[in-house]
């Protein structure tokens, strides 16, 4: 027999439909959160990744004001998600996604105030390292769950360096790129080097690799994860406006997304992607080898 102070008998009172010993444990849920245990996350994160494919389609169509536009909604939406949403696998997805309308529109905004030089890569990235540490500290992430260590790095530069230049011998026969720097001069190829691998190379592979795939890893597994971060990666690369990088940077971002789901390595998938560029946009356009 209950006694009318048993807190069972109370949640079976308010709570029809369950018996004393089950609701004892029990307690009521809002229907967001509902919805969020229910299995329908996914669906919910499909939403924001869907939003931003088509934003950048709309760019490479030759619509970039209605893709900034859909862009700069996403991001507010996403945004404001971190109030609706309890603290979650699905919330913290929902920061990472929200960093990449953020560089589309740094990106787009850049060449009203630099051309297509090493400035236009400083002025798009060095501020989005605000996002991208508020991000970071919100979640509570130390350097390690971002892969910041120093392990292996005896083997990792070699290794970065014949991978970078291969995936940028293959990326340069997709497309032009052309030299950001005059000559191959030592001077030249220091200044290129720092912003492609400690600025580029850094923040793009902390965003997609670091965030973005670990986050989507926790939401839809880890091959699920890769795939995806992987994707949006090729299509945040449609402004080269053909289809063929949107495609290569997607198998590239497969490449780099697989080392670093099996080193856990954000130096190393860093100095990837750098040297990638080293090579894209120094050595091979000014070496007489590849001319």
């Amino acid at each position: 027999m209950h006694s009318p102070t048993d807190p069972a008998l109370t949640a079976a009172l308010l709570y029809p439909g369950t018996d004393g010993r089950e609701s004892e444990n029990y307690s009521p849920e809002s229907p967001l959160r509902s919805c969020l245990t229910a299995g329908k996350e996914h669906h919910i994160l499909l939403l924001p990744i869907i939003g931003i494919i088509f934003a950048e389609m709309l760019i490479y169509a030759g619509h970039p004001q209605a893709g900034m536009a859909l862009h700069v909604l996403t991001v507010l939406l996403l945004s404001l998600s971190v109030m609706w949403f309890p603290e979650s696998h699905m919330s913290r997805s929902l920061q990472a996604l929200a960093l990449l309308p953020i560089l589309r529109l740094l990106n787009m905004s850049m060449p009203v105030f630099s051309g297509m030089t090493l400035d236009f890569f400083i002025f798009i990235y060095l501020p989005l390292l605000l996002p991208v540490y508020a991000v970071i500290r919100h979640q509570g992430m130390r350097l390690s769950d971002v892969g910041l260590t120093p392990r292996k790095l005896y083997i990792y530069i070699p290794l970065a360096i014949i991978a970078g230049g291969i995936i940028g011998l293959g990326e340069s026969m997709v497309i032009n790129a052309g030299s950001l720097i005059p000559d191959l001069s030592s001077e030249n190829l220091f200044r290129l080097s720092l912003v492609m691998i400690l600025i580029v190379g850094f923040v793009e592979e902390l965003i997609f690799r670091s965030l973005l795939q670990t986050r989507m890893g926790d939401s839809f597994g880890r091959p699920r994860g890769l795939l995806i971060a992987s994707l949006l990666f090729g299509i945040m690369h449609s402004g080269y406006g053909t289809f063929y990088e949107v495609l290569y940077t997607f198998s590239a971002g497969m490449v780099l997304g697989y080392m670093f789901l099996r080193t856990g390595s954000l130096p190393l998938v860093s100095l990837t992607h750098g040297f990638v560029n080293i090579f894209l946009f120094g050595l091979i356009p000014l070496l007489p080898y590849f001319k």
